[in-house]
């Protein structure tokens, strides 16, 4: 059995170090762990923990980030500004440990051209939902090494960060790869693999953790609910002059699930339009609520909600039609983002029109019936990758990388680059997934940057082994690397109409081809994909019930 008092000084996180591995003073949300008890089975461990008797001291909880930030309102973490991991420094302890901003243009300049209209937006917490709840398997030794197998999409992360909250060497701690039954952003955090390595230390055994979906509920890093602010400076021919959003995040009990500390989609929520004037003030707010992390878009549905709606309601009041309030301020191919970036690549008069095309929006429609449309755009982040291939004598093919597929086909669309290049048949390529120990250490999946990380790793290891089979076979046929084809997993001399197979030539050289392939490339890309979302509801007029008959994402990629 662990208290606090066992563990107590030892804070996690993924970028703010403020969540203990068990409460020790002070309990800050419903769902927080004050006691842990380890056994041989969990019909033992019930009834153990139901004879813990816990003393608690009732105090009056904020539950609502706008109180939280009002004069005088308790501070809930009294010590935030000696908290590792702390993006921005504090002035001053507050509940609002993070506070940002972006600005181009002149906000007030533009509220003087034109009339700012004002309304506020409130959305809610959301699980993510994925089937499988968090668990993990700790096994230590009594040097302190464990082997660990959890479900994350970013084990290295998950090491790193084990591995300074616990004082233990990164090498000491091995995260093997587990698959991930479901994700959709909630599977790239540590939930309770520290704890599951403290009891596993006391008690000598390996300890397993399994969250039931109640825990998952009350303990869970869920969405953030918020409150956006927005004022829209519009002319009266629809030309958006100024837009100012301030929106606040409710992060619960601890920031700990923020693997940047704040939250990204801030910086992204006034939209893709050509706006000249623009302020983004992004707040972070503890509360004594479950707290909260990464699901699909950190902090881009909460923004893009309340900016689309605001966009039907300026049209509204303009008497112009929202469609054609969009089609005038849409960005294009070399304009400025709101918060300044240029981008050079933005297809959004392109995706608005083909999803206004493909869910027929302009076709008649029945009574009670309505239609709707919202446009996003997401400008990709960096990250570090690597993807291996070993060939071996039989032309069969080992790709092997440390990434982790949450079920996006990740390795799939890995081996379709390999098939292709190569030109052998995908049935020949297999799959290794590393643990800790083996792979190169890299960022992670996550924040969609999957496809640009570890494909291109992937697209330079096989460009590699591509030149060394050209090479290897010029030697063995007596010609020039210009005279070959790769062709049907086979080396073809072009006007001779030589042949060799891969194995064939593997076999005469005695050796596999053994290549790798490494991405590392942190700067976000000034090419942006944008989705246009048409949904089409009726309403029933008796009971106020509101059915969504269709919903039709379009979006346009940015090229490879």
């Amino acid at each position: 059995m662990l208290t606090g008092a066992d563990v107590a000084g030892l804070q996690i996180g993924r970028r703010i170090y403020d969540m203990p591995i068990l409460a020790e003073d002070r309990v800050r949300f419903v769902g927080e762990k004050v006691a842990a008890v380890a056994a041989e089975d969990e019909s033992t461990t019930e009834p153990a923990v139901s004879l813990i008797d816990v003393d608690y001291e009732p105090w009056e909880p904020l539950l609502d980030p706008l109180k939280a930030l009002e004069p005088g309102a308790p501070l809930l973490h009294p010590d935030v500004l000696s908290y590792r991991g702390l993006p921005h420094p504090l002035t001053s302890p507050s509940n609002a440990f993070i506070q940002m901003r972006w600005a181009k243009g002149d906000i007030q300049e533009g509220f003087r051209e034109a009339d700012g209209r004002t309304n506020t937006f409130t959305t809610s917490k959301m699980h993510q939902a994925y089937l499988e709840p968090h668990s993990c398997l700790v096994s230590t030794d009594a040097s302190g090494s464990a082997e660990i197998w959890a479900f994350s999409k970013v084990p290295y992360p998950l090491r790193e960060q084990l591995a300074n909250a616990l004082n233990v060497c990164e090498e000491k701690l091995l995260i093997h790869p587990s698959f991930i039954g479901g994700d959709f952003g909630g599977k790239g955090d540590f939930m309770d693999v520290a704890l599951a390595y403290c009891l596993s230390r006391q008690s000598r055994r390996p300890v397993k953790i399994v969250m039931d979906y109640e825990e998952e509920f009350i303990a869970a890093n869920p969405r953030h609910a918020s409150i956006v602010n927005l004022k829209t400076g519009v002319k009266r021919d629809g030309r958006i002059i100024a837009q100012q959003i301030e929106i606040t995040y409710g992060s619960g009990a601890y920031a700990a699930f923020k693997p940047l500390g704040y939250l990204t989609g801030a910086h992204a929520c006034a939209g893709p339009y050509r706006i000249p004037n623009v302020l983004i003030e992004e707040k972070i707010v503890y509360t004594n609520t479950v707290p909260c992390g990464h699901m699909r878009g950190p902090g881009d549905p909460q923004g893009f909600f309340a900016n689309e709606s605001q966009l039907d309601i300026v049209a509204r009041e303009l008497g112009i039609d929202r469609i054609e309030l969009r089609r005038k301020n849409l960005m294009v191919d070399g304009d400025e983002a709101p918060t300044g970036e240029t981008i050079h690549y933005i297809k959004t008069h392109d995706t608005l029109e083909d999803a206004l095309s493909k869910a027929g929006y302009f076709a008649p429609k029945k009574q009670h019936v309505g239609r709707g449309v919202a446009l996003t755009h997401w400008v990709s982040n960096g990250g570090k990758g690597g993807v291996s291939l070993s060939i071996d004598e039989r032309g069969h093919v080992t790709l092997s990388s440390a990434m982790l597929d949450q079920g996006s086909g990740g390795y799939t669309v890995l081996c379709e680059i390999v098939s292709q290049e190569l030109n052998v048949p995908i049935e020949q390529i297999k799959v290794n997934v590393l643990d800790t120990g083996a792979g190169l250490k890299d960022t992670g999946v996550g924040a969609s940057r999957a496809t640009r990380v570890y494909d291109n790793a992937c697209y330079y290891a096989v460009s590699k082994a591509k030149e060394e089979f050209l090479r290897q076979a010029a030697g063995y046929l007596g010609c020039y690397t210009d005279d070959l084809l790769l062709v049907g997993g086979a080396v073809l001399h072009k006007r001779a109409e030589r042949k060799i197979s891969y194995g064939e030539l593997l076999r005469a050289l005695g050796a596999p081809i053994t290549v790798q392939g490494t991405y590392d490339d942190m700067s976000e890309i000034h090419e942006s994909p944008v989705c246009a979302q048409v949904a089409e509801v009726a309403v029933d007029p008796e009971t106020g019930a509101v059915t969504c008959r269709s919903s039709l994402p379009h979006i346009t990629r940015v090229p490879c």
